[in-house]
């Protein structure tokens, strides 16, 4: 058995060969993974003795009869309810659930921040989390909620799982690692992980100071879009998908569980380690994903394609084609559209749209988006290029162009995103970034054929 060391001697499964170490590729898909031979059960979910005195046990990501059920049988040291016991609530003051409207806070208009800057204080990663807008209602469980993640500290013999939400995390600064019941993700820029409601993990700094951008999804958890005439392939392919292979940990050590539940946390304590997944196998997973395999596709004769083609992940809503929330990446690019204007056009949109840019430069806002910063067009308020960025794809010479050194992404809701306290008076905000359309030019002159 190959042993891994881990920072507390966490037992992994047998490496697999080739580019897959340490994961599984695939999208929900039916995984099976075992960290000691023979510990999961072949043929049965719920031997009457389980090899290894382990104790069987299912997590359940969806509703017992719900169509297709996402769940995924573990095989334990311990069962769940010995790493839960007396629940004491706690304040994480600047982690916000919805609704959370601030009477003194204006969420209505245009809206962009610097990057949130480190303080030099250790943050893990409970306590470095800041919200910066909420969106529908976690108790009804829809609507979602965009955070900041600022770590330097790793979580010492302290857990955390939000019955909440699942978490989409998108680091833009330093690696961490997610120790969880099922298997360890190590995260570095220019990666996503999806980590699903429910699930419990340890995070760890690998190298820091660490930050990044989280949507908590409030509602049905993430699915790949479906890509309708575009046909089976291009945009985010399934295999690119990696699911942790089955660790564990065997430790006895005073320990805490933190858990998220209808926006409050609350806080237990027990005498061990709860990441004592030895086996499991289902399709309720953890995924880490490789955003540098994204393959996007474009117009290839004229005009400007909306962003939903650039689609990676998709939330789906009660309303059909109109989602909870969407994952959206604008990566390189060649731009080849004959006789367009190729930036994203102006206009209003009823869904709300969060961006963030994780390295280089975003082709509608040539300057003041920034690596690490974000914006915010909430629903049906106008937004679009800068008058630089307007002027240089009116008069630019169209031949074929490469969008290079360029990596942005939006969370996409069909709610009004509501601004935190946080976001409108501590956050870096651009007071000056509305007038970036103040110079745009009247160019009417009523003269017939005149561009």
């Amino acid at each position: 058995m190959n042993k891994q060391t881990f920072p507390h001697a966490l037992t992994q499964a047998p490496s697999l060969p080739g580019p897959h170490q340490g994961y599984m590729p695939g999208f929900a898909n039916d995984f099976e993974t075992e960290a000691l031979p023979g510990a999961l059960p072949q043929g049965m979910n719920s031997p009457q003795k389980c090899n290894y005195g382990l104790y069987g046990e299912q997590l359940s990501g969806t509703a017992f009869t719900a169509h297709p059920p996402e769940r995924t049988w573990t095989y334990r040291i311990r069962p769940s309810v010995k790493h839960s016991h007396r629940y004491k609530k706690i304040d994480l003051p600047y982690w916000k659930s919805a609704p959370n409207v601030d009477p003194d806070v204006i969420s209505l208009g245009q809206y962009r921040w610097d990057p949130v800057p480190h303080s030099g204080e250790a943050l893990t990663w409970l306590t470095g989390m800041r919200t910066m807008t909420t969106a529908g209602d976690v108790n009804t469980q829809v609507g979602m909620a965009s955070h900041i993640y600022l770590v330097t500290a790793s979580m010492k013999d302290a857990y955390f799982f939000s019955a909440d939400s699942e978490l989409l995390v998108v680091p833009q600064q330093g690696r961490l690692r997610f120790a969880t019941e099922l298997g360890i993700i190590d995260l570095e820029p220019k990666e996503i992980a999806i980590l699903p409601r429910g699930l419990l993990y340890r995070v760890e700094v690998l190298e820091g100071p660490a930050r990044g951008f989280v949507c908590e999804n409030y509602g049905e958890k993430f699915e790949l879009p479906g890509r309708g005439p575009i046909g089976a392939n291009a945009l985010a392919n399934p295999r690119d998908f990696k699911a942790p292979v089955a660790a564990f940990e065997d430790r006895d050590a005073p320990s805490t569980v933190t858990i998220k539940w209808c926006g409050q946390f609350h806080v237990t304590e027990i005498g061990q380690s709860p990441l004592d997944v030895v086996a499991w196998h289902g399709n309720y997973a953890p995924y880490k994903y490789d955003l540098r395999t994204y393959c996007p596709v474009g117009a290839i004769l004229f005009d400007h394609p909306d962003p939903s083609i650039f689609t990676v992940l998709t939330a789906p809503s009660g309303v059909p084609g109109t989602a909870n929330i969407d994952f959206v990446l604008f990566r390189e690019r060649w731009m080849v559209a004959e006789d367009t204007f190729r930036p994203p056009w102006y206009h209003k949109n009823i869904m709300s749209e969060l961006m963030g840019n994780i390295y280089g430069q975003y082709d509608a806002k040539p300057q003041g988006f920034v690596p690490g910063g974000m914006s915010l067009h909430n629903m049906m308020i106008p937004h679009g290029p800068d008058k630089n960025a307007f002027e240089g794809a009116s008069n630019s010479n169209l031949g074929p162009d490469k969008l290079e050194n360029t990596m942005s992404f939006m969370f996409e809701t069909r709610f009004p995103q509501h601004l935190t306290a946080f976001a409108a008076q501590e956050a870096p905000l651009q007071d000056d970034y509305i007038d970036c359309w103040t110079d745009l030019e009247k160019k009417f002159d009523g003269t017939p054929g005149k561009k």
